[in-house]
């Protein structure tokens, strides 16, 4: 794979970005692209390793040494026929996915691995430059028709396997645009949304139709639902968001992270917020309660929209800067990242738990933290203690509670169907069939294994799609 020696002669190179005071002044894409030339260097590095651990860090199964091969010899057509024929929006995911098959590489283990993330984007950009992805509508249709409900990278991923095999596949999205989270969740300067909207105008010429505005369970009944339809898969995501019940969580200024995210992306779509619901950070000492991807999102928004400081705050410990290689690889490790929104500028604090929001006439103002110790107990689960006299307290205009999400939202869809509940509160199902408790109905993302990456999100709807393939017809062609 690649070239023989081309780990030894050829060094890691990755894209570059923009400027930080250059780019926290809008709110486009700030990679810059390496040249073809040097993508087939990269290419090169891939190694002929026996065992390529990479596929066991890729949820969606992408054949990673093959199209690293292709790039090198420059059979990028080739390529990109192979990156499709296992992750139908790679350009999703060569943008967003934290790229757990990096850390996989056999070259990881020198803290260099092959920018498979970067070969991959390059890859999928080139082909939509060069007009390759085209639509692959059946030959044959077979007459029955599935629902889709929910229009995230599952839902979207499974319908379009169910598309192109032939069945009748109509989407139904509450919101008023297509791609769920993909759309309303990821800041515009990770993934722009012109990537959605070209792989809509694909599926739709591939014949899949798109319902916006209809909310299944509220103004569209589960009894109509049923009724149409040959099969069901549910896609709805995980959007019930961990809550922080402490004193001075009702004043104004403490919202959940998605309600800040979602309305700057409305914004960037032209959308008119009042000034009543409006949620900026504009001049604001803003505070991030969660240090994951979605507290990385508001800080980026935050830098953008001017705040006047930013802290993000973390219950747990701070990870170490690097792994036990020995240890850990090649599994996913547990270590300090910083993100392109770190880069632009923050504050970070670790250990540290929210007592209560403070506030003057009904507005949030400041926050009263505490220092926790993590005590690991006989059985190996970890304990939190506050520290004593360690309580502090900070100054926030606005807080963002970005803690993650719990399970689906339960009310409308789910109530009504009577589904049966995992012990997490997820819907029940497996990752073999994907079949609810409910006959001729699936689940697949984010709804089934809880909150979880884009990239396992679309590895679920492609295999929930060869379910549903089976279920209707017998059999299957669609890939496992």
């Amino acid at each position: 794979m690649g070239k023989v020696t081309g780990f030894l002669e050829i060094e890691k190179k990755d894209h570059s970005r923009i400027a930080v005071s250059k780019r926290v002044k809008h709110f486009r894409e700030f990679d810059l692209a390496l040249p073809d030339k040097e993508i087939s260097r990269q290419g090169a590095r891939c190694m002929d390793c026996g065992i390529p651990y990479c596929h066991t860090g890729c949820p969606v199964d992408n054949i990673i040494p093959d199209w690293n091969d292709l790039v090198y010899r420059d059979k990028w057509k080739r390529a990109a026929d192979v990156l499709h024929s296992t992750n139908n929006f790679p350009e999703f995911t060569g943008r967003i996915c934290p790229a757990p098959c990096e850390e996989s590489c056999t070259l990881n283990i020198n803290n260099d691995p092959v920018t498979i993330k970067n070969i991959e984007q390059s890859i999928i950009d080139k082909a939509w430059k060069m007009g390759w992805v085209e639509p692959q509508p059946a030959s044959r249709k077979t007459g029955k028709q599935v629902a889709v409900v929910g229009s995230g990278p599952a839902g979207l991923a499974c319908a379009q396997q169910l598309a192109r095999v032939g069945h009748k596949v109509t989407v139904f999205e509450k919101s008023s645009k297509i791609g769920g989270l993909l759309r309303y969740g990821i800041p515009d300067f990770k993934m722009e949304k012109y990537h959605i909207d070209r792989r809509i105008a694909q599926m739709k010429s591939e014949g899949v139709s798109f319902k916006t505005n209809v909310h299944v369970g509220k103004n569209f009944s589960e009894t109509q639902l049923l009724k149409r339809f040959d099969a069901i898969v549910l896609a709805c995501g995980s959007e019930e968001p961990r809550g922080l019940p402490v004193s001075g969580r009702n004043l104004d200024g403490v919202h959940f992270a998605m309600d800040f995210l979602t309305q700057q992306n409305k914004r960037m779509e032209g959308c008119k917020i009042t000034d009543s619901d409006s949620i900026l950070a504009n001049g604001k000492h803003v505070v991030v309660i969660g240090g994951g991807d979605t507290g990385s999102d508001c800080i980026g928004t935050s830098n953008r929209q001017k705040a006047k400081t930013i802290t993000q705050l973390e219950i747990l410990i701070r990870p170490p800067i690097h792994e036990n290689k020995g240890l850990v690889w090649p599994n996913w490790p547990i270590k300090l990242r910083t993100s392109s929104s770190h880069e632009e500028g923050c504050k970070r604090d670790w250990s540290v738990s929210t007592k209560s929001f403070e506030g003057k006439n009904g507005n949030v103002k400041a926050i009263n933290l505490v220092r926790v110790n993590w005590k690991e107990g006989k059985n190996g689960n970890l304990s939190m203690e506050e520290v004593k006299g360690s309580q502090f307290k900070i100054k926030a205009d606005l807080v963002l509670l970005a803690m993650g999400f719990v399970h689906p939202i339960y009310e409308g869809l789910i109530k009504r169907l009577k589904i049966e509940l995992d012990t997490r509160g997820n819907v029940e199902a497996n990752d073999v069939d994907y079949k609810t408790s409910r006959k001729n109905i699936f689940v697949a993302g984010d709804m089934r294994r809880g909150q979880s990456l884009v990239v396992w999100a679309i590895r679920e709807g492609r295999q929930a799609a060869r379910s549903v393939d089976e279920y209707l017809m017998g059999s299957s062609e669609l890939p496992n």
